[in-house]
C-alpha cells in the first residue's frame, strides 16, 4: 500500500510543479483529492450517458474520447502520459456526455473529482491557481484542435500533430489518428508517405 500512497504523493507533486506552486499543506490537501485507477486495453473509462465527475490525470497510458456521427466513430481526443484530460461540457453542466473515453494502452489514471476538487479550493489559493490553469489548458487544447482542423492542410495538420503529440503519432492506431485529424486513413498515408520522403 506505501508504494501507492507514494505514487499519489509524486503525482500531487508532479501537478503542482505543472500548474502551481505549493506549501507542503497544500500538496497534502491535493494529495488527498487524488484517486488511483487502473484501466486495461479496450476499456471504456466513461461511457455516453454517464455524467462526467471528474478531471483525470494520464500517469502512463493513452486514451481516446470519441463520439458517434450518422452511425461513424469520430475521434475528438488522444492523450498520452502527463496529459490531462474531461469532458467539459458534462463536467460543468452535470448533464450525461455525448462523448465517450476508451484506454488504448493499459492506463493508470488520477481523478481529480470536480466537487471535492472545489472544496478544497476554497481554502487554497494555489490549489485555485490549479484548477483554473487546467482548466485554461483543456480550452486552449479544444482550440488548437479546432484550428487545426478548420485553417491547415492535411500535412500540415499531421506535421502540427507530429510536433506537439509525438507519442501519440508513435502509438495511437492510424485509423483514429485520421479521425482525429479529420482526413480518410488513406488520406493520412499518403500524407505519412510524401513526409518521410519529403
Amino acid at each position: 500500500m506505501d508504494k501507492l500512497q507514494n505514487t499519489t504523493r509524486d503525482i500531487a507533486r508532479e501537478l503542482a510543479r505543472k500548474y502551481s506552486t505549493m506549501t507542503h499543506e497544500e500538496l497534502d490537501t491535493l494529495e488527498s483529492v487524488l484517486v488511483p485507477r487502473k484501466y486495461a486495453k479496450g476499456e471504456m473509462i466513461l461511457r455516453e450517458g454517464q455524467i462526467c465527475e471528474d478531471i483525470f490525470y494520464i500517469e502512463k497510458g493513452l486514451i481516446r474520447q470519441f463520439y458517434y456521427k450518422n452511425d461513424k466513430e469520430l475521434t475528438e481526443h488522444i492523450g498520452s502520459d502527463g496529459e490531462i484530460f474531461m469532458c467539459i461540457e458534462s463536467l460543468f453542466r452535470e448533464e450525461p456526455t455525448h462523448l465517450q473515453v476508451e484506454a488504448l494502452e493499459p492506463c493508470t489514471i488520477y481523478s481529480l473529482p470536480k466537487l471535492r476538487l472545489e472544496q478544497v479550493a476554497l481554502h487554497n489559493v494555489n490549489i485555485q491557481i490549479l484548477y483554473r490553469k487546467i482548466l485554461e489548458e483543456s480550452l486552449i487544447i479544444s482550440q488548437i484542435h479546432a484550428d487545426l482542423v478548420r485553417f491547415e492542410s492535411a500535412q500540415n495538420r499531421y506535421l502540427r500533430l507530429c510536433k506537439m503529440k509525438p507519442q501519440v503519432v508513435l502509438r495511437a492506431p492510424l485509423v483514429y489518428i485520421a479521425s482525429y485529424l479529420q482526413m480518410t486513413p488513406e488520406t493520412l498515408s499518403r500524407v505519412r508517405a510524401s513526409t518521410l520522403l519529403g
